[in-house]
């Protein structure tokens, strides 16, 4: 049985960026993959997502424009789109998994564990002195007669001929930006939310205005709504979704993006004891699970914490430091930016303004209305609200975003609150390019 300095399940971003690091120490490592090389994000996640929300949002951008200044909007050609995306990326699995090849040993299949420290493959057995679970997470499906018939986020993300008319399951970030994306390519869209609201982490005013916003483009996003049924016609042409409440749906493709779950059923977790639950492995805050030695990462974890590529290459680089450079600190949860690349964006970082309401002896929030600015009446922006919210302290620690590039507002916000600075601390050291982006954060903070 051959041993390894680190066994590492998986070889998503959180893997790569571990393996690379642990590669270059000198380390005896064992990748292991049996999915796609490069996991979710690269292949068929977030990097083709926004790749297609390129063309989407500038096409988006022209909407609002006409008859400020353009003549007509641009449309969007779905299958010309589909074959740009698939030259970029339908080559990357293999690309990468060339990379792990250098950079050590791999074995591909799917690993289970055997042994507190053995994995096994395909038959073989792998002793790690350490090992590292960084699984990923794997579409979450509804289930109801004819459930047979949904599609995946993957699939969307490889369709070629776009649906007359598209159904989505669900308001999160998936269906949310998904929906955008099919509907300004001119399918008609429907998005069925169980609950009461979409993007439940996100600012709930911002939410409510980005629906409005989305059914001003003819997006039907029903709240309180669940399928009993899914079935085709009988010239098999469309299909029938009879919901819970008795009323039927015509329509031509089901997305089921209910969310995400995370991948350890195939990791036999029970032979060794390693404790986790339907939200995933439980990790302490050095992001080792229950059984000394082995650690996890990323999305497969249950923390509460964004599940975003960022965070897993966060982790990725505490885990080398902890277990290579002897740094022995808590997983540091830096300050975490996230958006949902619908029309208009919406973004935060930091304390959510419906929490700090909740506390109003301890947090000052601030509404801003950023329609007057130049840029944005430039823009012709329509909502472009951002809410921020101070502790006693006048530092900022939380800031939400309604826009089309709400996005890249945020991000500038990012680093004031990470590094812990008040408002006076900011515009001492910082004069930002103006008339930009940026120029709003120092406007709002003298």
């Amino acid at each position: 049985m051959k041993k390894y300095d680190y066994i590492i399940l998986g070889t998503g971003p959180a893997g790569y960026a571990l393996a690379k690091k642990l590669s270059a120490a000198g380390k005896s490592i064992l990748a292991i993959e049996g999915g796609l090389f490069g996991g979710t994000c690269p292949n068929v996640g977030c990097e083709p997502k926004i790749f297609l929300e390129g063309t989407v949002h500038t096409a988006l951008m022209t909407q609002q424009l006409v008859g400020h200044g353009l003549v007509q909007e641009a449309k969007i050609d779905w299958q010309e789109l589909m074959q740009n995306k698939k030259k970029r990326f339908d080559s990357w699995p293999e690309e990468t998994k060339a990379i792990f090849y250098k950079l050590g040993d791999v074995a591909e299949g799917y690993g289970k564990f055997v042994g507190s420290h053995t994995i096994e493959v395909n038959g073989e057995k792998y002793e790690g002195s350490k090992i590292i679970i960084a699984t990923g997470a794997h579409p979450h499906k509804v289930h109801f007669p004819g459930d047979e018939l949904t599609h995946t986020s993957t699939d969307v993300l490889s369709l070629d001929n776009l649906p007359k008319k598209t159904t989505i399951i669900g308001g999160g970030y998936i269906g949310m930006e998904l929906g955008t994306f099919l509907a300004a390519a001119g399918s008609e869209v429907t998005i069925l939310v169980r609950s009461d609201r979409v993007l439940r982490n996100f600012y709930y005013d911002y939410t409510v205005q980005l629906v409005d916003e989305m059914e001003k483009r003819n997006i039907h996003i029903r709240l309180f709504i669940e399928i009993a049924t899914l079935e085709k016609t009988t010239n098999k042409k469309e299909l029938i979704i009879t919901t819970k409440d008795g009323s039927r749906i015509e329509t031509n493709y089901v997305l089921d993006a209910s969310g995400r779950q995370p991948n350890v059923e195939r990791l036999n977790l029970d032979e060794v004891g390693i404790k986790y639950s339907q939200h995933g492995i439980e990790v302490d805050n050095h992001l080792e699970t229950s059984i000394k030695g082995i650690y996890a990462m990323g999305d497969v974890t249950s923390q509460k914490l964004p599940k975003l590529t960022t965070v897993a290459e966060s982790e990725a680089d505490y885990l080398f430091n902890l277990l290579e450079q002897n740094v022995n600190i808590p997983y540091y949860k830096p300050a975490i930016g996230t958006a949902a690349f619908t029309f208009p964006e919406i973004a935060q970082v930091g304390l959510n303004p419906e929490q700090a309401k909740l506390s109003p002896s301890q947090y000052k929030i601030e509404e801003h209305n950023l329609q007057g600015s130049s840029l944005y009446a430039g823009l012709n922006e329509k909502p472009a609200k951002l809410t921020l919210v101070f502790d006693k302290h006048n530092k900022l620690v939380g800031a939400s975003e309604i826009s089309a590039t709400a996005a890249d507002d945020i991000n500038n916000f990012v680093p004031i609150i990470g590094l812990g600075l008040t408002k006076e601390e900011w515009v001492k050291k910082v004069i930002p390019i103006y008339p930009a982006l940026a120029d709003k954060i120092g406007g709002f903070l003298k």
